[in-house]
């Protein structure tokens, strides 16, 4: 009996070993438990329900946000680019500020220290390739930049070895376990928040559409689960998240379908969000105008035979990008949650209710973007494996770098091999 009883005063999946780190780590970290409501919220409300309040500063704060990012898509593709930097870096100091707190209690040096020099050395590798791949004619056009690309991976794992030999002298006696925990948990941070964030920047050089709709099936997602929840829910879903419920999570799913269908076909229909993100070398600015490819034109489409009965229609005409946005709101709606249900897991791991109280109502920047980040993950995987094919400009612009010996070899090469496939006498004729 006295053992379900320590069971029961502990939360749910802590073991004996969890309680034997606390001793270690000297307790748990104190982080904000609550948000910060501004003054005029918490007058403007105070005649309403916890329940009520909570609501209403959780929609004007997410209608807030909503209209911010409205602004800055419209700002264009390089002020997207720095607000995920800025994302990026929020994020991560939430997560290692979690870890300073129990780190600091031993005052061992340079953890914080080497924490954000670590960031700035997986930075400058992430952004570094990003800059070879898509800026290569500014690269090659420039003699610094074409040297640092030329050496960037040596470099880069240059600054990584200094930033691990750092690490080694700062090891103290008696605590080299809790210092190797610290390290493992600033590289996993990394791997989370910055890894996935690059790839959220890789997303918008395909398209600015392949950024927004899956940005936006998130955010609808969250925003109608919310809804459904707070109105319909009676049934738990998951243990991590009490609050959560299936009424609010299938209701979430089909929301969030349809809504995917109808951003999708309203942004099919603008250049600007469908052409990829390019540099012009000429104006050195970025560029979003192209012939829009089969993915971005309408076509028709045979509607199947047990639903043409129910809908009246043989057919239907729509954007083939329509149908990846299906598989796209699916993964936001069902897979997307768990994202959310893995940081509930983490704050519920160290007692704490959310990473910051950057925002009332909704908690640190860390609680709005753990979906997000999965959801990056699996877009880059998706276009990856569906979508991207070779880019002949590209292979161009590499060609052109080659010695005049190598390029002629190439020309020979390819020029033999259109012939034996008698492509290049037809172009001829």
């Amino acid at each position: 009996n006295l053992q379900e009883s320590e069971s029961e005063n502990k939360l749910d999946g802590e073991t004996a070993s969890d309680s034997e780190s606390k001793s270690e780590f000297g307790g748990l970290p104190a982080v904000p438990t609550s948000d910060d409501t501004p003054e005029v919220l918490n007058r403007a409300l105070s005649n309403l329900s916890s329940r009520w309040k909570n609501w209403w500063v959780r929609g004007i704060l997410t209608l807030a946000m909503i209209t911010f990012f409205f602004i800055i898509i419209y700002l264009g593709p390089m002020v997207l680019m720095t607000i995920v930097m800025c994302v990026q870096i929020k994020c991560f100091h939430e997560i290692i500020t979690i870890g300073y707190n129990v780190y600091h209690s031993y005052d061992l040096p340079w953890f914080r220290t080497l924490s954000w020099y670590f960031l700035l050395c997986v930075n400058y590798f992430f952004y570094g390739e990003t800059v070879t791949d898509y800026f290569f004619t500014l690269v090659q056009r420039e003699e610094p930049l074409r040297i640092l690309s030329k050496y960037h991976r040596f470099i880069s794992f240059a600054l990584y070895l200094t930033g691990f030999c750092m690490f080694v002298l700062s090891l103290v006696k008696k605590h080299y376990r809790l210092q190797f925990y610290m390290f493992g948990w600033t590289h996993v941070t990394l791997l989370i928040v910055v890894t996935q964030s690059h790839l959220i920047i890789h997303n918008l050089f395909e398209g600015m559409i392949w950024f927004i709709v899956p940005i936006s099936c998130v955010i609808c997602n969250d925003i109608m689960a919310y809804m459904f929840g707070f109105f319909f829910g009676r049934t738990p879903l998951i243990k991590l998240s009490p609050k959560k419920t299936w009424e609010g999570f299938i209701g979430g799913f089909f929301a969030t379908v349809l809504f995917g269908l109808l951003l999708s076909y309203v942004m099919s229909g603008y250049r600007c969000f469908t052409c990829p993100v390019e540099f012009n070398n000429d104006t050195n600015s970025f560029t979003v105008d192209c012939e829009p490819s089969e993915l971005f034109q309408l076509q028709e489409y045979n509607i199947p035979v047990v639903l043409q009965s129910v809908v009246g229609w043989k057919t239907v005409r729509m954007y083939p990008f329509q149908i990846h946005s299906i598989a796209l709101s699916t993964f936001a709606s069902l897979i997307g949650p768990f994202g959310g249900f893995f940081a509930s897991g983490f704050k519920r791991a160290f007692k704490i209710k959310d990473f910051a109280n950057t925002i009332p109502g909704h908690g640190g920047i860390m609680d709005r973007f753990d979906c997000q980040y999965l959801m990056a993950t699996f877009v880059n995987v998706y276009i990856a494996s569906f979508i991207r094919g070779p880019n002949p400009s590209k292979l161009v612009q590499q060609f052109l770098t080659l010695r005049p010996d190598q390029q002629l070899h190439i020309f020979n090469t390819l020029k033999a091999h259109l012939a034996d496939k008698g492509l290049l006498a037809g172009s001829e004729n």
